[in-house]
C-alpha cells in the first residue's frame, strides 16, 4: 500500500500582526518601511551579516556557490517542494507554502541545496527557489511584542503572533530588528528564527 502523503506544511497560516502605536519608531530609517528590493540571486556576494562573528572560526565553504555553510536563506515563492535528495526523482516529504520563511542551507549539490526549517526538518529544495537576503520568523508562544528600541523598557509596537514572518534588518546581541507588512520594531533575539545567537549585524 502506498503511505499517505504528508500533508503540506503551512508557516504562518493563521498568525497574526496587532498594532499597539500608530507611528513607526523614531530615529528608524524611513526605507526600513519601504518595500523590498528585489533579491539577489544565491550566488551573489554575500552582506557583512553572513561573516562569522568575531572571536568565531570561519565557516565551511559550500562546493557549488562558495558560500559559507551553514547560511541563512530565505524562500522566494508560494510553494516549494522539499526532497529526500538532490533531484526531482526523489520524494517529496514536504511542500513548503509560506514565501519568505527563513531556511536554513546546510548541504550543497549541484543546483540543489539541502535546507533546515525551525522544526529542524531537513530536506532538498532547488536552489532557484532561494535567495540569500534575510528574514525571521516568531517561534514565541503564543507571540512576541516588537518595540521601538532594543530595551525592555521601550514602548511596545505591534504584537506577531507565532509563525507571522518577518524581513531581518539588523540584530544587536539579544534583539533585532524586524519589518513585516509594514511595520517595524524590535524583537528579542530569542522569541525568532533565523539568526544565530552570537550574530550581529546592521
Amino acid at each position: 500500500m502506498t503511505a499517505t502523503a504528508r500533508p503540506a506544511r503551512r508557516l504562518a497560516a493563521a498568525a497574526a500582526i496587532v498594532l499597539l502605536a500608530p507611528l513607526p519608531a523614531p530615529g528608524l530609517a524611513p526605507a526600513a518601511l519601504a518595500q523590498s528590493a528585489a533579491p539577489a540571486p544565491e550566488a551573489a556576494a554575500l552582506a557583512p551579516s553572513d561573516s562569522p562573528p568575531a572571536g568565531e572560526a570561519a565557516p565551511r565553504l559550500g562546493p557549488e556557490t562558495n558560500l559559507p555553510l551553514p547560511r541563512f536563506v530565505t524562500l522566494t515563492v508560494d510553494r516549494a517542494n522539499l526532497r529526500r535528495g538532490p533531484s526531482t526523482a526523489h520524494r517529496i516529504d514536504w511542500v513548503f507554502t509560506r514565501r519568505g520563511a527563513p531556511l536554513e542551507v546546510i548541504a550543497e549539490h549541484g543546483l540543489w541545496r539541502r535546507v533546515r526549517d525551525q522544526d529542524d526538518s531537513t530536506g532538498w529544495i532547488h536552489h532557484a527557489m532561494l535567495r540569500n537576503w534575510r528574514s525571521a520568523v516568531v517561534t514565541a508562544a503564543p507571540e512576541t511584542v516588537l518595540r521601538r528600541s532594543p530595551d525592555w523598557s521601550a514602548a511596545p509596537v505591534a504584537k506577531l503572533e507565532t509563525g507571522v514572518t518577518a524581513r531581518l534588518d539588523a540584530c544587536e546581541p539579544h534583539w533585532c530588528l524586524v519589518e513585516t507588512s509594514g511595520v517595524e520594531g524590535w524583537a528579542p533575539k530569542a522569541d525568532i528564527w533565523g539568526v544565530r545567537a552570537a550574530e550581529v549585524f546592521d
